[in-house]
């Protein structure tokens, strides 16, 4: 009935983009942040677990929960519980949850973080499909955790732990009036649910329940079953059996069946620090300890019906946080002196005159009423008339003063908080009472409630919201009384329960020694991870550009080598000095002979400029502003290639555009200018830029505009400007100025100092007929500007064409992009601006209307191969259904039956995500025109299924020596009952499918893989790793294989056809792995069984041939990595194998998406002689990212001194990148000179989540 009733809105949370300087880390790599000056954890939010963290607080701060004595959570050791490690076997009875609630608390205990994940926590809850992203409502969580744990504990000495600290009885009774018959029904209950709704608070709601009785009288009469007639009775309940720690679930929520909407009662409902259970109980005769109860948590719900936090309120009873927040009570109170009236020099202080009148009344408290008679009879003067005007009505003064008046619950009377009525009693009698002034102020307690005993141990509060745990005053929670932030839960202890005196501030205090043991280690290790982060973030990339591999010409500095031949990057610590950098980059060129000046370097269109020299020793870097990724230009101060070389802001080269009128001849289509680039400094004149730029004389313009070359934009430079600098007059990288010479002239007309009248101002656009049958097409170019409507353009070109007119009735304009394929056609009623159409752009006037601003124009085809299968269009309604759609695509293409499906097409064309929900309209799922869909053969898995590719990956026969790179990337077949895709073991980028086939190809002898598709499978997520395997071995493609067991399998995630994660374990269920709906799954035969454990890595290694930039076939290596997983370690494995000394090879890291080796050495970078070595790093972090699959080049230096490790393969392979970077920023310029205006849409509401069941998946241990 709630639905998303807690559903956690994140609006607030904002993406960090980052600017310049120091790339921004994920946040996964750097470790997390300490505790805070609390000392406390908190609980990280997974997105929507927020009331999950709340309760699990709760339960943390509840000593004897977690406790060793009575069989608590920590008593229970690995003997009875199991221990994770043996999760994952199949015949081992683990009790997962138990002990991931136990290391978890260990955490929240022990480690040194500000914030414990419950990720590990939720998986043992059988999470594994974004349950953490919902939020539940925590009543109902409470009870079913509770189920949960004690399901987990069934069969060991903690099997009753729940009903022990939280099961109570409540007896309903009804008697009989006439025979006293007592009939009686217990309930056993974990936690009571009161109202809220018409009640003033707890007391009031348990006095209703358990105290007041329910009559049955007149036409309500009771069938007595001694009496065997209707007679008038009584019921009642009470409390029979009271459990040691009494929770408590307030209706918040109620639904509204007038309005028929739900709603949040945010009235005023008190509760009790402190409350005696006496009159709610059956047994009274005990003494009243055995009915105190104190409140320590409260759970509290922010919100509304339809979205809300929650957080917790909690006292720390062990005193395990660090309390610092100073109470204003215990603050002295400074009085204003009141203004000296006409009547009197001088007024009594009015606090001292109500403090000194309530400190006599012996029942501690008066009606307000009262106070102002017993002020009369004293004094001689009533309120009003003496302080009235200074202090307003007498109520309202004692509520502005609650730290030292307090009022009872229904607010009728009030007294005086006790440490200020002994206050008052110390300063009459003369006694020293310091040490009560220490304690706390006591809540009020009307007559029949005993004074509740402060102490200063335990009575500290903290509000723990999620990550943030902060300290509060015991009178914060009066203000959860009420309003949308308010309390939900309740939780009260038994205030006969007593810690030890060794558990206060002992958080170690009944942890097990194993816990201990890797807490320890945990905290080690975060210390370590730490330090490495501090220097990590401190460390700064320096471009040196070295002088000798640059050329002074066209105003800047160029490299006469490539880029990355004149740039030497250096890592450095930014709290160093610049006496430190300049040493480091001495002993990294050794060479160099002279003085060495560093100056900073900036790259500027024209080419690299220097600004200021490097000066000052015994400056930091970071002192003088020396960024992250800073390019210092290393050179001897004065000349570069014997070319003096002009330093410093005043010199900078700028680039301007200088466009000339085209000639009829010259320019491309649509072009009216000539453009070319010169670079001047920003320090030359005007003047000397004419003269250089226009010899024979002529008149300069600048656009003022930026790119538009729209005439009103152009303005002349005065003849007093040519004094003026190339800055001062604002001419900047990529300013346009045109130059007229005297024949140019006549064409425009000049007045004014602008130019005013352009003979060429005229835009066009391209249509070409496509509606004739013939195989001529003709084109014609229609003029039109930015706000011509395409209804227009239409009609011109229907008409310039010849055409009939009836066409246009059946006929619409498709754009047609780079490669003649025609696009989604244009609605009628855009304007050029709105179709975002470019002048000169090429259409197609097409048979067929255009679709309406309500229709979707799709295409789509049948499987994802366009050879067997080519595109078609149809167009359909936005609010039909994706049923609706597949049955109009499959009536269309001719297909019949039930068994198909849509899915979206992905970036590489293939069939991609499914569109799953058939109910759902295309506008819902985001479909857009012009998007491509595919129709998919077959049904989609049911729920808690998978339906996975199968893919056979086998070493293939070696090339021959002659067969080139394209035979060995292109080797792409398509067949109908097998898909073979041709992969390189070195993973080849897919970037080089397109290039053509050449002559020059060097020769390989690489070790190909034969990628087959053998079919899909459908198959249980709870199944395990060896099922998957089995059912693939039953795929007809596989039966042909000869594979004895599935261990001579071994398992790959594909990730876009390359090797992806490898699989372990063949006892873990497949969800554990996380592998989400889209996943295909490779299977490798082995020649002999596999059983990789989680320490060892597998790797393929091959050795370079000596003399060729090629390499022989690559073989697998598994190394152990249980120890370290450092270079020197990789190094040792790698040579080992090879049986060649660790000195004579070098070793590298393939990474294919660049087609770079990255070179693995164990050399570091040596700073000072006097420097401690740096330590080695695991090569699973950055920059090396190690993990299974990676190809690891060798080369043996017994034969091969040359350390290059990249082949021809990987330079074709750069070239080709290099290609599609230059058209993409090509493309992106393009599109920036277009001016994209949309229309404004209205805001959709939100829509809110289905309602989703709160489920814990428990073993069975009985």
């Amino acid at each position: 009935m709630f639905g998303d009733l807690f559903e956690e809105d994140f609006s607030f949370i904002s993406n960090n983009h980052c600017g310049k300087g120091k790339k921004a880390k994920p946040r996964d790599s750097e470790p997390p942040a300490p505790r805070d000056f609390t000392n406390l954890s908190g609980i990280k939010n997974q997105g929507g677990t927020c009331y999950l963290n709340s309760l699990l607080q709760t339960l943390l701060f509840t000593p004897e929960f977690r406790g060793n004595v009575f069989k608590a959570l920590f008593a229970l050791g690995p003997e009875e519980l199991g221990t994770l490690h043996d999760s994952s076997k199949p015949d081992a009875k683990v009790r997962i949850i138990p002990l991931q609630l136990q290391r978890l608390f260990a955490q929240l205990l022990l480690l040194d973080q500000q914030a414990a994940s419950t990720t590990d926590l939720t998986e043992s809850f059988g999470w594994n499909s974004h349950e953490e992203m919902r939020q539940h409502d925590v009543q109902e969580l409470n009870r079913i955790l509770f189920s949960a744990l004690e399901t987990s504990l069934v069969g060991t000495s903690g099997h009753d732990l729940i009903n022990r600290l939280y099961h109570g009885i409540v007896v309903n009774q009804i008697v009989c009036k006439e025979c006293k018959n007592i009939s009686e029904r217990q309930e056993d209950f974990l936690d009571l649910t009161v109202a809220v709704k018409g009640v003033a608070g707890l007391e009031e709601a348990l006095w209703n329940m358990y105290v007041e009785e329910e009559y049955f009288e007149n036409e309500n009469l009771y069938q007595c079953g001694a009496c065997d007639k209707l007679v008038e009775a009584s019921k009642s309940a009470k409390l029979r059996k009271l459990p040691p720690f009494l929770t408590i679930s307030l209706l918040r929520f109620n639904f509204d069946f007038e309005k028929c909407e739900r709603y949040k009662e945010t009235s005023c409902y008190t509760f009790p620090i402190q409350i005696n259970l006496r009159p709610f109980c059956e047994q009274t005769e005990m003494d009243d300890s055995e009915y105190m109860y104190e409140l320590f948590s409260v759970i509290i719900h922010k919100g509304g019906c339809y979205g809300g936090h929650y957080h917790v309120y909690i006292r720390d009873v062990d005193e395990l946080g660090n309390w610092q927040l100073q109470e204003e009570e215990d603050r002295p109170i400074e009085d204003k002196p009141l203004r000296v009236t006409e009547n009197a020099k001088e007024i009594e202080n009015p606090l001292s005159v109500l403090k000194g009148i309530l400190s006599e009344e012996e029942s501690k408290q008066i009606p307000v009423d009262q106070l102002g008679q017993k002020l009369l009879e004293k004094y001689g003067v009533s309120w009003n008339k003496k302080y009235r005007k200074q202090c307003g009505a007498l109520r309202k003064y004692l509520q502005n003063h609650p730290q030292i008046f307090q009022f009872s619950p229904d607010e009728n009377k009030v007294g005086l908080k006790e440490k200020h009525r002994l206050l008052l009693k110390s300063d009459s009698k003369g006694q020293d009472l310091q040490s009560s002034l220490q304690k706390n102020d006591a809540p009020w307690n009307s007559e029949k409630k005993p004074t509740r005993t402060s102490t200063s141990a335990g009575c500290h509060w903290f509000d723990l919201n999620d990550s943030k745990v902060q300290p509060i005053k015991e009178k914060d929670i009066e203000k959860q009384f009420q309003g949308k932030e308010s309390a939900y839960m309740l939780f009260y202890r038994k205030s006969q329960l007593k810690r030890p005196p060794e558990a206060r501030g002992n958080p170690r205090y009944q942890i097990p020694e194993h816990l201990l043991n890797e807490m320890n280690a945990a905290n080690t290790e975060l210390q370590k991870k730490r330090a490495e982060c501090d220097s990590a973030n401190n460390g700064i990339d320096l471009h040196l550009h070295l002088s000798s591999c640059y050329k002074f010409h066209n105003g800047a500095l160029h490299p006469s080598l490539t880029w990355r031949e004149s740039v030497v990057d250096l890592t450095i610590d930014r709290r160093k000095t610049l006496g430190e950098l300049r040493q480091s980059v001495f002993q990294m060129l050794e060479s160099w002979e002279g003085d060495m000046i560093l100056s900073i370097a900036r790259p500027l269109p024209a080419g690299l400029h220097l600004y200021q020299i490097l000066d000052g020793d015994e400056l930091t870097l970071d002192g003088i502003g020396l960024a992250d990724g800073a390019d210092i230009f290393v050179w001897n101060g004065k000349e570069v290639g014997g070319t003096k070389v002009m330093t410093g802001p005043d010199h900078e080269p700028v680039v301007v555009n200088v466009l000339r009128l085209a000639e009829h001849n010259e320019g491309g289509k649509g072009q009216h200018f000539t453009e070319s680039q010169h670079v001047f400094s920003c320090s030359t004149r005007l003047g000397d830029l004419c003269r250089a730029l226009a010899p024979s004389g002529g008149i300069i313009l600048k656009n003022g505009s930026g790119r538009d070359k729209e005439a009103k934009n152009w303005e002349v430079f005065l003849e007093e400007d040519m004094k003026e600098t190339v800055r001062s007059v604002g001419l900047t990288d990529g300013c346009s100025v045109l130059i007229l010479d005297s024949h140019d002239q006549s064409f425009v007309d000049v007045s004014g100092g602008n130019l005013t009248a352009f003979t060429y101002d005229i835009s066009w656009l391209q249509v070409k007929n496509f509606c004739r049958t013939d195989d001529e097409e003709k084109h014609v170019k229609i003029t039109a500007t930015i706000e011509t409507v395409m209804s227009d353009i239409k009609m011109k070109a229907i008409r310039e064409l010849q055409l009939e007119e009836e066409l246009a009735n059946d006929s619409c304009l498709r754009p047609v992009n780079g490669n003649g394929k025609l696009l989604s056609p244009v609605p009628e009623d855009y304007t050029v601006k709105e179709a975002e159409l470019k002048m000169g752009s090429l259409l197609g006037l097409c048979h067929g209307k255009a679709p309406t601003s309500t229709q979707l124009f799709l295409y789509f085809i049948v499987g994802s191969d366009q050879n067997t299968s080519p595109e078609m269009e149809i167009v359909v309604e936005e609010t039909a259904s994706v049923k609706e759609c597949l049955n109009l695509m499959l009536e269309k293409s001719g297909l019949s039956g039930d068994n198909w499906h849509l899915r979206r097409i992905d970036w590489c064309y293939e069939a991609g995500e499914a569109l799953s929900q058939e109910n759902a309209t295309l506008k819902e799922l985001n479909v857009c025109r012009g998007d491509t869909l595919v129709i998919t053969e077959g049904k989609l898995p049911p729920k808690g299924f998978l339906k996975i590719p199968i893919w056979w990956l086998k070493p293939s026969s070696h090339m021959k020596h002659g067969e080139n790179a394209q035979d060995q990337v292109n080797g792409m077949t398509c067949k109908m009952d097998a898909l073979q895709v041709h992969v390189d073991s070195l993973a080849v980028s897919f970037f080089l499918s397109s290039l053509p086939p050449s002559k020059d190809s060097p020769e390989y002898i690489h070790t190909d893989m034969d990628l087959c598709y053998a079919g899909s499978i459908e198959i249980a997520g709870e199944a395990s790793l060896e099922d998957l395997k089995m059912q693939a071995m039953t795929l007809p493609y596989c039966q042909e294989q000869i594979v004895p067991l599935p261990s001579f399998l071994r398992a790959w995630t594909l990730e876009s056809k390359r090797l992806g994660k490898l699989l372990r374990n063949n006892k873990q269920q497949l969800n554990d792995y996380k592998l989400g709906s889209r996943v295909e799954i490779c299977i490798e035969a082995l020649q002999k069984e596999e059983h990789l454990g989680p320490h060892e890595l597998l790797l393929r290694v091959q050795m370079g041939i000596p003399g060729e930039r090629d390499y022989y076939d690559s073989t697998d290596l598994v190394w152990d990595i249980s120890k370290e997983c450092t270079t020197w370690a990789l190094r040792q494995r790698v040579a080992s194998h090879y049986c060649l000394p660790v000195d004579k090879i070098e070793i590298a890291k393939y990474l294919p998406e660049k087609f770079e080796w990255l070179p693995i050495s164990s050399w570091t970078q040596q700073i000072s002689k006097r420097k401690r070595k740096k330590k080695q790093e695991s090569l699973q972090l950055a920059p090396y990212h190690l993990k299974d699959g990676d190809i690891i080049g060798v080369k043996n230096l017994l034969l091969d001194d040359t350390k290059d490790f990249s082949t021809v393969r990987d330079d074709v392979g750069k070239e080709k990148q290099r290609q599609l970077a230059l058209e993409k920023k090509k493309s992106r310029q393009a599109e920036r000179l277009q001016d994209h205006v949309f229309s404004d849409e209205k805001l959709s509401i939100k829509p809110r989540k289905p309602e989703v069941a709160l489920s814990i998946n428990v073993g069975v241990f009985r």
